[in-house]
């Protein structure tokens, strides 16, 4: 699974899930964030509200370049911050060392451009407020809320305590204290609101992963009871038919033979029996394959829009295009990233076609796959084509034409589609559910 996730990190915007989209979107947010303070509340006041004398400009140039240095470590380790809080990885405490030590050694050159006088007491306000967030916001991804809080507020302490001797009253003090409360507040909720934000939507990405395996798994099991409900019987009965024209046989009684023919007739009815067992399974509605479709697309927050009506349509018609319609929706939800899907259902000269289409360019990754091989074997069956692949930018179209009658050789009349003689090869599992 974290290996899945990482290897996002290297493929195109149109390629990424929601989740991907929405962490990437975040993580530069929180990239520009930091420069942007560093612009706006470090380098601008300094530049305007330093005095040009070679002292002042030295602590100035020293406060400007560890500044920009606090920026790169914390671009650095937003992303193995952000995978420590989802639980990824670990974050060693050692890797913020060098953040430590830039956030101290920031925190004495504003100490002592106020000591000195080399820099306005406003200025030196928002130079705290800036040097705070740039460590702020890695390190509120990487203690616990509380923890987060109390060393915050006994950093707010230190910084009280060491304006007192250089401030020039109280209202400055007070100043201090508000910039201190600022930034660790702002650094706390920037940070863990977004990362908040982001597990629970990953935690809802895993969720509709383990739904679709709990389908597939649920259907697996249906179709397995319904197995053994028709053959566990008939099984049990043959094994002691056989077992008794065993023992007739060996003493020469004529009556084996009677008891061999009943277990050849529960044989062959046993065989029927699972044949209408697995056509059951392989049959689908189609008007209740389009409104499951529609349902569970707009579910998972897809624009979901079907036309079309199926009356008329013969049953065997109806069950194959239902299966594509199944398949076709089961490739949205699990391989692409869509947000709108248009299903069409119209009946020309002949044929009915159905046309799934998407704009969730992953499902482009199922093409080759064995659901849509599957698909093409169930509408030979009913001599149906199916044709898949993009057809633009990120869209991702599935077509599936089937006569609306089949003509059956050596009649007279067309026969409709579900009349049809069945392949050997559909007394099977259908290659085209999904697993």
């Amino acid at each position: 699974m974290f290996g899945r996730i990482r290897g996002w990190q290297r493929r195109h915007w149109r390629d990424r899930s929601k989740a991907e989209r929405v962490e990437l979107q975040s993580l530069i947010t929180w990239y520009v964030t930091t420069w942007v303070f560093y612009g706006t509340w470090l380098l601008l006041p300094l530049v305007g509200g330093v005095r040009h004398e070679p002292g002042a400009l030295t602590l100035g140039g020293l406060l400007v370049a560890v500044g920009a240095l606090q920026c790169v470590w914390t671009n650095l380790l937003t992303r193995p911050a952000l995978d420590h809080y989802l639980g990824r990885s670990t974050l060693p405490g050692r890797r913020l060392l060098v953040p430590t030590a830039l956030l101290g050694t920031g925190l004495a050159l504003i100490v002592a451009l106020q000591a000195t006088g080399a820099a306005e007491s406003f200025t030196c306000r928002l130079l705290l407020g800036a040097v705070l967030m740039a460590y702020g916001l890695v390190y509120a991804l990487v203690v616990p809320r509380q923890v987060f809080l109390r060393r915050g507020a006994l950093l707010g302490v230190v910084c009280v305590a060491a304006s007192v001797p250089v401030a020039r009253g109280p209202v400055e003090v007070l100043m201090v204290a508000f910039l201190t409360v600022f930034g660790v507040l702002f650094s706390l909720l920037a940070a863990r609101c977004g990362a908040w934000t982001l597990s629970v939507l990953w935690e809802a990405e895993r969720a509709r992963e383990v739904e679709a395996r709990l389908a597939v798994a649920e259907e697996r099991l249906r179709f397995g009871r319904d197995l053994h409900d028709v053959m566990g019987r008939n099984l049990a009965v043959i094994a002691l038919k056989s077992e008794l024209a065993v023992q007739l046989a060996r003493r020469g009684r004529p009556e084996a033979v009677e008891q061999m023919i009943e277990v050849q007739r529960i044989a062959r009815e046993s065989q029927r029996e699972v044949r209408d067992v697995v056509r059951g399974y392989r049959e689908a509605d189609l008007g209740v394959e389009l409104a499951g479709a529609q349902g569970v697309l707009t579910a998972a927050g897809i624009d979901c829009e079907v036309s079309g009506e199926t009356a008329g349509l013969p049953a065997r018609v109806q069950s194959a295009l239902g299966w594509v319609v199944r398949e076709a929706t089961t490739n949205v939800l699990r391989h692409g990233d869509a947000r709108r899907c248009t299903v069409g259902l119209r009946v020309s000269e002949g044929l009915a076609v159905l046309t799934v289409e998407n704009d969730g360019a992953d499902a482009v990754a199922d093409g080759g796959g064995s659901g849509l091989a599957g698909l093409r074997e169930r509408l030979a069956a009913v001599d149906g084509t199916l044709t898949a692949g993009p057809v633009g930018d990120g869209v991702f179209r599935v077509v599936a034409e089937v006569p609306v009658a089949v003509v059956v050789e050596g009649a007279g009349d067309p026969l409709p589609a579900g009349d049809a003689a069945t392949p050997a090869g559909d007394s099977g599992v259908p290659s085209g559910v999904v697993v």
